[in-house]
């Protein structure tokens, strides 16, 4: 425990200086170099890391994608270059399971694709909502702050009260009672940073509380069903931790598990209701 509190803190002291330069090439290399880092643990996860053929285009996308959605500009522009790559790699993993199909079987690569674009896009997600508005410097911040309240006060809520497991085949010490007081945290605190934006920053928005707690509620859940997907995976390739690059918090999955399917979700939730305002 004193561990993993302890590395918590340090990466949050090392990770905050990235979040502070959010508006500059700074934010987007880190966000690369953690995509890099989470996509080579889910391909030794799944034993592929020493398939160069497999790996060095994933690894590739994986730092070249986040990065260029800093530099893109628009989203048009990303994807002209993006949806041409993803195919691309797509093909070349085709021609990989034809041509080395006796070394590679089709299930585990379809696998590591599926998981790995997975990763790269939600990283890419980040970036989006950073960079798609005038706001996007104070919503891409609920994608981190969403996961980590979630798990923190699932984690205190379930040890003060915690009777029932929620699902102990896939995660043992997780339970009913720490999943409700993360919901509800979490909801609450997207309220409360809506406030704080509204009356302590002025940030000339008005905001629809009631929509912010049911936006912290989404995000909630969506935490906390990415991070019991992530040790589904663990646990059907018998692996403890993805990593050890944090020590008491595992590797870059590990931690942010939960992270990654948040931004994917607020990053459609945000593609959704543009499309609504477009229309109205």
């Amino acid at each position: 425990m004193k561990t993993r509190v302890i590395t918590g803190l340090v990466a949050l002291a090392v990770f905050l200086p990235f979040l502070i330069f959010s508006d500059t090439w700074v934010f987007g290399f880190a966000m690369a170099l953690c995509s890099v880092l989470s996509v080579f643990e889910m391909l030794r996860c799944v034993k592929l890391q020493e398939k160069l053929a497999i790996s060095v285009p994933f690894l590739l996308l994986g730092a070249g994608l986040p990065m260029y959605v800093y530099f893109a500009g628009n989203h048009l522009s990303f994807l002209r270059v993006a949806i041409p790559c993803i195919l691309l790699c797509v093909l070349w993993l085709l021609a990989v399971a034809v041509f080395w199909s006796e070394h590679i079987s089709l299930p585990e690569l379809s696998t590591a694709a599926f998981l790995c674009f997975y990763v790269i896009c939600a990283y890419c997600s980040i970036l989006f909502l950073r960079y798609y508005d005038e706001l996007g410097k104070y919503t891409y911040l609920l994608i981190f702050a969403g996961a980590w309240i979630t798990d923190s006060f699932a984690y205190f809520c379930g040890m003060l009260f915690g009777k029932h497991k929620l699902i102990p085949q896939i995660s043992p010490k997780k339970t009913v009672e720490g999943s409700i007081g993360g919901i509800l945290f979490c909801g609450l605190s997207f309220v409360l940073y809506g406030f704080l934006l509204r009356h302590w920053l002025h940030i000339a928005t008005d905001f629809n509380y009631f929509l912010l707690f049911v936006y912290g509620v989404v995000v909630s859940v969506v935490s906390q069903i990415g991070d019991l997907s992530m040790s589904a995976v663990k646990r059907h390739y018998q692996i403890k931790d993805y990593g050890k690059i944090l020590p008491g918090h595992g590797g870059m999955l590990d931690r942010f598990d939960s992270i990654l399917a948040v931004s994917t979700v607020l990053f459609i939730l945000n593609e959704i209701s543009t499309v609504f305002v477009a229309i109205g």
